[in-house]
């Protein structure tokens, strides 16, 4: 039944997971090559995003290190509505989006472990406007951004014993991104329009520990590290200038078109250490706390520097846990479910007019068993607020919906027949 499932979901979905990433509304975006998408599922999303947690039943995108963990083949796709409101000290505007979010399959074998899939890594979708008095009158100019980069991962873990555990990602990252800046004049016929594509690549590596161990008769300690290097990506760069005109219904006619020539780049990719820990009573409850580094001080733009904005390194904040009132309690299906919650606070390593631009989240969220098996459906929200609105610049206050699946099946077991 899982196969069936899993076949038909590929088919379906693979096709909007690879190309379809337009997963955000943030105006903040539009720095470096979008906003870095979170490398996790919903599970660990409503647990403030730790993924020092693993199981044999859940697939950890975060650490490799907790794939070795699986004792079932475990297929997992999420997904999410964001609802974004966007502030200034004049104005204030709603945008939505839904996107996928992760698709992946996990594959116990013995002491190792192994899973691939697609997930992507950052995204970019804005729409600005600014206005201005010239002497002609007045000019707007609209800048509006699409695309992002996706990235296609196989992790390899292995069970040194059966606390220690260690993993490595492999990672191709693809994906393009358009910025687009169209300025026009009133009284004046024709209007100017600049695009940007971005088509990137490259190849990056996370690896991961992770050590377990019992500290009472009942009580657990985890501790993980995940560290993952610096890399460089290729952007093959175009630019466009055009002179337009609209039409009755708001259509742009190219009058004028010119291709300007841009040199490809070369960009690193910054280096992220992630540290984490956490305590409690094994198929019970568990808190748990992280901390990440990332070098985000070595990160520039694509193909154009802006004076107002640097990069600082960031570091990210996280604490969360679960509660399960009866692992066992196959006579109550409320008993079986899974209680979720964290929060976090997290720079994004991004500073425009003086600005640190950061975000403070908090999430709950349910893991609903599916029948008498293992699978189970995972549901949870998330409140918080990324910016400020200090300086001129934009504070948005997200709610995001979450929902995932997370499906375990046994493939490879043998069957008797007497």
């Amino acid at each position: 039944m899982l196969k069936r499932i899993i076949v038909t979901v590929l088919v379906l979905l693979i096709t909007s997971v690879a190309l379809a990433q337009e997963g955000t509304t943030s105006p903040y975006s539009f720095y470096g090559i979008g906003s870095l998408k979170f490398k996790g599922t919903v599970e660990n999303r409503m647990m403030g995003g730790i993924g020092v947690y693993s199981d044999s039943i859940h697939l950890n995108l975060q650490n490799p290190a907790g794939v070795a963990e699986l004792k079932l083949i475990n297929f997992t796709v999420g997904a999410n509505h964001s609802q974004n409101t966007l502030k200034t000290d004049s104005d204030s505007q709603n945008a939505s989006t839904t996107s996928l979010n992760y698709l992946a399959l996990g594959i116990p074998m013995n002491k190792f472990g192994l899973s691939f899939g697609l997930i992507p890594y950052t995204s970019v979708g804005y729409q600005l406007q600014t206005e201005s008095q010239v002497e002609t009158g007045r000019s707007i100019t609209r800048y509006t951004g699409t695309g992002g980069i996706n990235k296609a991962f196989l992790t390899l873990a292995y069970q040194v014993t059966p606390e220690l555990s260690f993993g490595v990602d492999a990672n191709y990252n693809f994906g393009n991104i358009e910025n687009k800046a169209l300025s026009a004049q009133e009284d004046v016929e024709f209007s100017t329009r600049e695009v940007n594509k971005s088509d990137i690549l490259g190849f990056s590596f996370n690896f991961g520990a992770r050590y377990k161990t019992m500290v009472s008769e009942n009580l657990e300690l985890a501790t993980s590290v995940t560290y993952t290097p610096e890399t460089d990506f290729n952007s093959e760069n175009t630019r466009t200038l055009a002179t337009i005109a609209f039409t009755g219904d708001g259509a742009e006619n190219v009058v004028d078109l010119r291709n300007i020539s841009v040199a490809d780049t070369d960009f690193t990719f910054p280096s992220q250490l992630t540290l984490g820990a956490g305590i409690g009573e094994p198929k019970k409850w568990f808190v748990g706390a992280e901390y990440t580094n990332q070098k985000t001080s070595n990160f520039t733009n694509r193909t154009f520097t802006l004076e107002n904005v640097t990069f600082n390194d960031a570091s990210k904040y996280r604490l969360g846990g679960f509660y399960i009132p009866n692992y066992n309690g196959y006579g109550s299906y409320w008993k079986r479910v899974v209680f979720r919650a964290g929060m976090r606070y997290e720079g994004t390593g991004i500073n425009v007019n003086g600005e640190d631009i950061d975000e403070f989240g908090i999430s709950f969220g349910v893991g609903l068993p599916v029948g008498r098996t293992f699978s189970n459906i995972n549901l949870g929200v998330e409140v918080g607020r990324r910016g400020t609105k200090d300086a001129g610049l934009i504070q948005e206050n997200f709610f995001n919906a979450f929902i995932s699946l997370s499906l375990n099946d046994r493939w490879f077991q043998k069957r008797l027949i007497d």
